[in-house]
């Protein structure tokens, strides 16, 4: 056995047979998988049509920006109890890595490299419902799979149908309290079923199987996570046109002495902090705010994003960095750390600083907490106090002292003016100032000779050297202050004084930097040991002159123009903002006619302007007239000599002036028209050639539909607004196009009711909401309405019904109507079942196809739907009046063949004229027509008919009575109240009488009575004599009169004989007898019934019993075998009968 070989290892041929046809194959065979049959490959054709046309949707332009978008909105909806607290914890926690101990407000989170989250849980109330639905992105709707879907589920589900649906992922929890397999199982598939049919079908249902440690399973948060951070959202027309923010931070500014002084009870100063959506937000627009009402936006700042999306570096990154995860922003919850804001740091640390703890070691960020407690000065007040020296070894501190001249004080706090303006400036400049500053700082350094009398001075204010690169010499230097920086970057210079000093000599760089050097060697050959900035001063001093140089060939129009007090006249001659400090001009126009920019201060502001003969004497020229011939259709368009005119390029004849044209591009030198045309042609012809080179080289792509068409044309339009706005001031576009979308802004609000700061509730959300201009009046609104067919009762005209349209949620009164063939709009006292009618009511008007909702009542007590009905706006001011049918009777008082005079219907011969010609009817049928009013008496008139009108007949008049909706608004201040849910507007009658117990009072006119008709006798019918002759004898009326005399049959008398009465007394003794035994007998056959019908229903009720035992048998038996059919054959075998 040990000198046995092994045989050696025969390679397998699988690989060959994998490999064997692989080389003859090229591409997909469609000849494989083609369809055999052709109705098949024409199904399965149409079908792929479908399935591509339901891919399709309207383009829409998305105003969110692509580089910074806004933290995307995710809403946790759901009943009470079930679980949406945890929901929002766990989600926090797999994004943040912190534990939240209450989750109170919005809290924003980093999801990836260009998503961030901001999770917001809804109370169950309805107005928190309301207004989630109106701004969320991606509802997270949880459903309690132990008790299954709830009435609020619903309404909310028809609140976003009527607001723009988001996408919704439904949530399914407390599965764990179901036990068992199989109903587990049968319970998902049910929820699913209604889950898809109210959303769509295919509509994402995550399960949530139970809770551990407090939290959710983190395999499932993970899988929840993971589609929420992949999710694509599609813009909705209403937010995509409005700007709305989601406060997540609320402060009030109204000073404590007024609100002491009130008592509380002044309005409020407030500010609201949160991220920008929708479109761009003017200064100017007017915002609202659900619950609270209409507010004014005193100013808006943009502030430091509290929570950054990740920087370029960790972009190289696949995954996110640890570091970023960390980062959450809630403000309203328990998240501690130092908040920057504009006018304050506040220091948020956990726990309370008693100073009975003195045992508890404190840590350093405690400790300066403490010390902060203990401060009784301000720290300007502490720093007017304190003592600087300028050296150490210096015996006397820095005094301020008073300046000898006024001037000098004026020019001081004027540039102290100028740089509290620069402040807010973007950091772009103060990094490009930064370089002037540092090829400035070598003249400080040269200038160290100066009195040191005035070098202890100080200065009295912060301001900007304004000094040319080419120092003054010491004589102009000596009247001049020492300006101490704080920084090196301190004593740069703005591109405002670059602009003021336009008037300087030239500067001639190389005898600069050789004067530079000059006064470098004189002064010692110490300046190596001297500070780095130092260093290449001459080259520092060259790159500044070179951005100089390149500032003045390029201006920042757009600054000049929207931030500046100048007007652009006063830009274009070079003039500076710190001379003039007129009031700023209208900066709606960004074109000006030259004429009206030169206006005397002294004019005053007039609609039209003032002529002078000089400029009318102008027209009066021929040249003039000729120049301007050529800009109309019946003038000539031939250019004279060869020379085009002038005043086409706008500068010689009064036009526009583009401010925005770059100094450095000279216009175009004139040239003849046969060049014109050669270059026209060419750039035609070159047109051309392109469109047929993108046909030739991809003749697919240039065979766009519709829809690629549209897609192109919306991006190519954004990539031109883009371009519009691209090396803008970030502070003059949000002049010219309002504060952008993803922005974190600061805005503050005056006149805010103070029921808003006493009763704020974190848990209840705050949205500001901006409204278009058209958006703010008032006026008649006519809407689309269909009642709910869940809402119980009926709606009835001018019954109160509080709306949710737009941003608003208000009570009004609408009337409803029905389009009587076009010609009309007729009232209807009640809303028709299952089909739209129009309402009219008074309230802020909305944009046409803006949906809305309505609600009875806004109780969180209601056990019913409270959705009462859905509809979409129509039009606002229609002309189109709504008629209610009137009904006018009155009665004949004299007849005249078909004449008649009527009476008791109108009360003046005035109201009669009024209605001269209409239209009247008898209740029997007969028509006729008003003719002329009687003199007496009062109100009566002549009418004709058709037919003659019996007198008791009754006439009645149909007209139509215009009626108008009131003018009733009440908008839901649910905000302003310390019970959110307990609003309550205008009530019916009947329900204040149901609350207060009393009983409706009774009008004696309009109690039911019982109605006493006479008996109405109609005369018989007389035929003449005359027309019975002439009859034939057929129709003749056969009319037989009453028998006058007595009959021999009355009068006859009847004697019968003693045997006949005796037969008689005997027949009526037999049936008298044979009466009462049939009735005797009848008695006892109903009682024999009567007890077999007991026996026959115990009989049957047997039957029953048995009948149901050999059914659950036969059922049992059947259950068996089909279990036994669907066993797996390797299962238990079966076991043999014994024989």
């Amino acid at each position: 056995m040990e000198t046995q070989t092994h045989k050696t290892h025969r390679p397998s041929n699988k690989a060959e047979k994998k490999t064997k046809g692989q080389g003859k194959q090229s591409g997909f065979n469609e000849k494989a998988f083609a369809p055999k049959s052709g109705r098949r490959a024409e199904r399965e054709g149409r079908r792929n049509v479908e399935r591509e046309q339901t891919r399709l949707h309207v383009p829409l332009v998305d105003c969110t920006p692509e580089d910074v978008p806004p933290p995307v909105i995710v809403a946790i909806v759901g009943p009470s109890g079930v679980g949406k607290t945890t929901l929002l914890k766990s989600l926090v926690r797999r994004y943040s890595k912190q534990t939240l101990q209450e989750a109170k407000g919005p809290i924003t989170v980093v999801s990836g490299k260009k998503r961030r989250l901001t999770f917001i849980e809804c109370s169950n109330d309805l107005n928190s419902m309301i207004d989630i639905g109106k701004i969320a992105d991606l509802v997270l709707l949880m459903i309690d799979g132990s008790y299954g879907f709830e009435m609020d589920t619903f309404e909310f589900l028809n609140i976003l149908q009527a607001h723009g649906f988001p996408k919704v992922i439904g949530v399914l929890t407390h599965l764990d309290l179901i036990k068992k397999q199989s109903t587990l199982k049968a319970t998902k598939k049910t929820i699913k079923k209604r889950f898809w049919t109210e959303i769509y079908q295919g509509a994402k249902l995550f399960y949530l199987s139970g809770v551990l440690n407090g939290r959710y399973p983190d395999t499932e948060i993970l899988n929840l996570s993971r589609f929420i951070s992949v999710m694509k959202f599609r813009p909705l027309i209403f937010r995509n046109s409005h700007p709305y923010l989601l406060a997540d931070r609320i402060e009030d500014l109204t000073p404590r002495e007024t609100i002491r002084a009130s008592r509380g009870k002044c309005d409020r100063t407030v500010t609201l902090y949160g991220y920008l959506r929708g479109t761009n937000l003017r200064q100017s627009t007017k915002v609202h705010i659900p619950g609270v009402g209409d507010m004014s936006i005193t100013s808006v700042k943009i502030l430091g994003d509290p929570c950054p999306l990740p920087d370029a570096d960790s972009e190289k990154r696949r995954k996110l960095s640890e570091k970023k995860k960390l980062l959450v922003h809630a403000p309203m919850s328990d998240v501690g750390g130092v908040i920057y804001d504009k006018d304050a740091v506040w220091i948020n640390v956990p726990g309370n600083f008693t100073r009975g703890a003195a045992d508890v070691p404190l840590g350093e960020g405690e400790k300066m907490v403490m010390d902060l407690q203990d401060v009784d000065a301000t720290l300007a007040d502490t720093v007017s106090r304190s003592q600087i020296k300028l050296l150490g070894s210096s015996s006397m501190p820095l005094t301020v002292e008073a300046h000898e001249d006024a001037e000098d004080c004026e020019s001081l706090a004027e540039d102290a003016e100028v740089d509290e303006e620069g402040t807010d400036e973007s950091e772009e400049e103060d990094l490009s100032d930064g370089n002037e500053a540092e090829g400035i700082m070598e003249e400080d350094e040269s200038d160290s000779g100066l009195d040191s009398g005035r070098a202890n001075r100080g200065r009295i204010a912060l301001r900007r050297v304004m000094r040319p690169i080419s120092g003054p010499s010491e004589k102009e230097r000596g009247g001049a202050d020492i300006a101490f920086a704080d920084s090196d970057s301190e004593l740069g210079e703005g591109e405002e004084e670059w602009d003021d000093r336009d008037n300087s000599p030239p500067l001639d760089l190389e005898e600069d930097v050789d004067d530079l050097s000059d006064e470098i060697d004189g002064d010692g050959g110490d300046m190596i040991a001297g500070p780095a900035w130092k260093e290449n001063l001459s080259a520092k001093a060259a790159a500044a002159f070179a951005e100089h140089a390149r500032r003045k060939r390029r201006k920042d129009w757009m600054g000049s123009i929207y931030s500046s007090r100048l007007t652009p006249s006063q830009i274009v001659n070079g003039e500076s903002e710190v001379s003039h400090k007129e009031d700023l001009s209208s900066a709606d126009d960004f074109f000006r006619p030259k004429e009206a920019l030169e206006r005397k201060d002294d004019e005053l502001d007039r609609t039209k302007d003032i002529l002078s003969l000089e400029s009318l004497r102008e027209w009066e020229n021929e040249a003039t007239l000729d120049s301007l011939r050529s800009a109309f259709i019946t003038g000539d368009h031939t250019p004279v000599d060869g020379v085009v005119a002038e005043e086409e390029d706008g500068t010689e004849a009064g036009d526009f002036e583009d401010l925005e044209a770059d100094e450095s591009r000279q216009p175009p030198p004139p040239q003849d028209a046969e060049a014109a045309r050669v270059a026209e042609l060419a750039a035609k012809k070159a047109e051309l050639k392109r469109k047929f080179d993108e046909q030739y080289d991809d003749p697919e792509a240039a065979k766009m539909d519709f829809y690629d068409e549209k897609k192109e044309e919306i991006n190519r339009q954004l990539q031109i607004n883009r371009a519009e706005f691209e090396g803008i001031d970030a502070e003059a576009r949000a002049l010219v196009e309002g504060y952008r979308p993803g922005s974190y802004v600061r805005i503050e609000l005056s006149d805010v009711p103070c029921e808003m700061i006493e009763h704020f509730d974190p848990h209840y959300p705050v949205i500001v909401g901006g409204l278009l201009p058209s958006e703010e009046r008032f006026g008649y609104l006519q809407v689309r309405i269909k009642r709910h067919r869940w809402f119980t009762r009926i709606l009835k005209t001018n019954d109160p019904l509080i709306f949710s349209l737009g941003w608003r949620r208000f009570q009004t009164v609408p009337i409803y109507s029905l389009d009587d063939h076009s010609i009309r709009m007729r009232m209807l006292k009640y809303t028709p079942e299952h089909m739209h009618c129009y309402a009219t009511f008074y309230g802020p008007v909305s944009l046409p196809n803006t949906g809305f909702c309505t609600f009875n009542s806004l109780d969180g007590q209601t056990s019913m739907f409270r959705v009462s009905a859905t509809g979409v706006v129509l039009d606002v001011d229609r002309s189109t009046k709504i008629v209610k049918k009137l009904k006018l009777t009155g009665v004949p008082f004299k007849i005249f063949k078909n004449t008649a005079f009527i009476k008791d219907m109108f009360n003046s011969a005035l109201e009669v004229a009024k209605f001269e010609g209409a239209h009247i009817r008898t209740v029997s049928g007969i028509r006729g027509q008003v003719k002329k009013a009687l003199s007496k008496p009062d109100g009566a008139f002549r009418a004709t008919f058709e037919d003659k009108v019996l007198m008791s007949d009754i006439v009645f008049l149909r007209a139509w009575y215009s009626i108008q909706p009131r003018k009733f608004y009440n908008p839901v201040t649910s905000l302003l109240l310390s019970d959110k849910g307990q609003w309550s507007g205008m009530r019916l009658t009947g329900e204040v009488r149901k609350e207060q117990g009393l009983k409706t009072p009774l009008a004696v006119n309009s109690t039911y009575k019982p109605i006493e008709r006479a008996p109405r006798r109609f005369n018989a019918l007389k035929v003449p004599k005359k027309l019975q002759a002439a009859l034939p004898y057929a129709s003749k009326p056969r009319a037989m009169k009453p028998q006058s005399k007595e009959t021999y049959m009355k009068r006859r008398a009847v004697v019968m004989e003693p045997e006949e009465k005796k037969a008689i007394a005997l027949l009526q003794q037999i049936r008298a007898l044979r009466k009462d035994q049939v009735v005797r007998r009848r008695e006892k056959q109903s009682e024999r019934k009567a007890a077999h019908r007991k026996k026959a229903e115990k009989e049957e009720a047997l039957r029953a019993d048995k009948e149901k035992e050999k059914r659950k048998e036969i059922m049992r038996v059947a259950g068996l075998k089909s279990k036994r059919e669907t066993e797996p054959e390797g299962g238990r075998p079966k076991k043999k009968r014994k024989t």
